[in-house]
């Protein structure tokens, strides 16, 4: 392939003329109702699985996947719909994108099978790869002005942010009232209302590529991601087989292919130069770690209101609220914290709200929900900060030519981090509950239920009855409670070390302003 002409900022440039002032923000409107659907989805049937297991029966591991994996085929297709959007049309993309997420709504609402049911969820992270992507890019050219651009990108990240952490709430009221499958049927009407008023209202751009799209390594980065989160599954959850260790090695191999086309592409789907910038990096390992930890954390801890606690989903999603609020509260004062503490402290301290949180969820003996919220309320707000600080700094820190591959990199850590997240310390929190599932007074199938999952051992103890349920539910929540603090402390590990990091690398003064 000859070599490809430098892209300039004028390629970026749009079909139509701009929008007139007073449609801007009803196109922003647009954009965010979309994205605040794709973003509850990463969380919505974290209250909703117990109803699902009751009325399904997935086993363990097909719990796992029904999960997180949407994120995982979101953020592993996130790249490749970045380049499709740019070469095709950013409207276009978002449209098809969103009646497909529509259409998987409905494949997962209607399923009788956990194998239905993973498919939807699949279809549903291609529809939400292909809607992503556009509302940042489309964001950046319908807001000219350098000032509204900041803003309007600031709502766009409070509403990511907020949309994860609402998920719980918003599933616990629908499960309740009408069942699990109601969390999928949400979609249909706010999918209708806004497709139309996206062809309406929003104009068509799309940067001219004077090369192909790299279709093979589109190929490589979603294998090697698919690959990876089979990988890290079945090695957390112990016992792996040769073939695991084969396919977590092969992710390594692909995903090195895939950075190596890259770095020799003239026009790369992901410029892994941007990656030498040291505060592109501190940002974007910021972005991934912070919401591989929350990811798993609201997971597990809308498990621990249910199971152990005994809430009901409405009840437990509404015990999530102080997550949603103080992640809303901390991504909309980002913007104004950074002009007066600046993007390296905003950041660290919003990485170590997040470590604090971790720590006392994880060193306090016998948790009570009141501390469960002030824990609850301390990782949203470090999430607000953090993430929304990452994201101004990834589209700051690069060449307005690579803002959207930057946006881009910005929603895959995102998204892959809440994947991972469930994946990787789901798997573990497993494990070890299954370790600490001893003395059980069971044999045969009940056994192995009560060991599998703590759903499996609240369903055997309710079946049993009297005091040898009981005594199987003391157990299960003891167990589930050991596995929590110690996933816990890996968690504060994890985004302790990364806080660090930031502040190692962010260089001092260091000013985070749209992209333009």
């Amino acid at each position: 392939m000859g070599r490809i002409p430098h892209r300039q900022q004028s390629d970026d440039r749009p079909e139509l003329h701009a929008p007139a002032p007073a449609s801007r923000w009803a196109m922003l409107a647009v954009l965010c109702a979309s994205l605040l659907l794709v973003a509850m989805d990463a969380t919505i049937l974290n209250v909703a699985l117990p109803s699902l297991i009751d009325h399904m029966e997935p086993s363990p591991m097909e719990q796992l996947w029904i999960v997180d994996l949407y994120g995982l085929v979101l953020g592993g297709l996130l790249i490749t719909c970045g380049a499709i959007g740019d070469r095709f049309g950013r409207k276009r993309l978002f449209i098809a994108g969103f009646v497909l997420f529509g259409l998987a709504s409905v494949v997962a609402a209607t399923a009788h099978t956990p194998a239905q049911l993973i498919a939807g969820r699949a279809l549903l992270g291609v529809g939400g790869a292909m809607v992503m992507p556009s509302t940042l890019s489309l964001i950046r050219n319908i807001f000219t002005d350098d000032r509204e651009r900041t803003t309007a990108i600031g709502i766009w990240a409070a509403v990511a942010g907020a949309g994860a952490a609402i998920g719980p709430l918003v599933g616990g009221q629908l499960v309740e009232a009408f069942g699990w499958s109601a969390a999928f049927w949400l979609n249909v009407p706010v999918v209708v209302v806004t497709v139309i008023a996206g062809l309406w209202l929003l104009p068509e751009y799309r940067a001219p590529q004077h090369g192909r799209l790299d279709w093979f390594s589109a190929v490589l980065s979603v294998l090697g991601v698919v690959a990876l989160a089979w990988g890290i599954k079945h090695v957390a959850k112990g016992n792996p087989a040769v073939l695991d260790w084969v396919i977590l090695v092969a992710s390594a191999v692909l995903l090195g292919l895939f950075a190596y086309r890259q770095s020799r592409s003239a026009d790369p789907l992901l410029d892994v130069r941007l990656f030498r910038n040291r505060a592109f990096t501190a940002a974007a390992l910021a972005t991934l770690l912070a919401m591989l930890a929350i990811g798993a954390a609201l997971f597990l801890i809308s498990l621990w209101l249910q199971y152990i606690h005994g809430y009901s989903p409405s009840e437990a999603g509404v015990r999530t609220l102080p997550a949603a609020i103080a992640t809303l509260l901390g991504a909309l004062a980002t913007p104004w914290l950074m002009e007066r503490v600046g993007v390296r402290v905003l950041m660290g301290f919003g990485l170590g709200a997040l470590t604090v949180g971790f720590v006392v969820l994880a060193a306090v003996p016998d948790t009570t929900y009141p501390l469960v919220a002030m824990i609850l309320a301390c990782l949203g707000l470090g999430d607000g900060l953090a993430i929304t600080t990452a994201a101004a700094v990834l589209v700051s820190a690069v060449p307005a030519e690579r803002a959207g591959q930057a946006g881009a990199v910005e929603e895959t850590n995102y998204e892959l981090g809440i994947g991972l997240g469930v994946a990787l310390l789901g798997s573990i929190h497993g494990r070890l509950f299954t370790g600490h599932m001893t003395g059980l007074p069971l044999q045969g199938a009940d056994l192995e239920d009560a060991r599998g999952s703590v759903g499996g051992a609240a369903y055997v103890a309710h079946h049993i009855g009297g005091p040898t349920g009981d005594e199987v539910l003391r157990i299960a929540q003891h167990a589930y409670d050991s596995a929590l603090t110690t996933t816990s402390w890996i968690s504060a590990g994890l985004v302790g070390t990364v806080a660090v990091l930031t502040v190692v690398l962010v260089p001092r003064g260091f000013k985070a302003t749209a992209a333009h």
